[in-house]
């Protein structure tokens, strides 16, 4: 069907070109000049069928593009080009931050999500003091 509907329309498209191509131009333009040889139908006569052929090749035109544009939208319904071949969609990925938004340094991977509390960091000894194990802190009620 998408076939026949698609011949039909290369086949307007031809008819309306050569039919634009026809028709008699009346101002300057590009077109300027325009023989006046006289032949079975008048100037006037001939102007008004072919403007009226150009109208009806135009909506039919229009017609087998709408038509071709339902028939695809009903043909795509869903799928992808990935999936005609067989092939796995990747995840998507989190985006990253762009750089130079952020004001810290970026944190190693290995560091902690939380600092430490100061009850649970260990002073160090002074140099001269001998080395001991530190106190644990009392317990609180909470």
């Amino acid at each position: 069907m998408e076939n026949v509907v698609l011949t039909i329309h290369l086949i307007l498209a031809l008819c309306l070109i050569g039919v634009v191509l026809l028709q008699r131009s009346e101002g300057g333009g590009l077109g300027m000049g325009g023989g006046g040889g006289g032949g079975a139908m008048s100037g006037r006569a001939a102007a008004t069928a072919l403007t009226k052929l150009t109208w009806i090749f135009a909506i039919c035109f229009i017609a087998t593009s709408l038509t071709l544009t339902l028939i695809a939208a009903g043909n795509a319904s869903g799928s992808s080009v990935i999936n005609q071949f067989g092939g796995s969609q990747p995840s998507p990925a989190a985006p990253e931050a762009p750089l130079g938004t952020d004001l810290l340094p970026p944190v190693p991977t290995d560091a902690p999500l939380t600092p430490p509390r100061a009850d649970d960091v260990a002073v160090p000894p002074a140099p001269d003091a001998p080395a001991t194990a530190p106190t644990p802190a009392p317990a609180t009620g909470n």
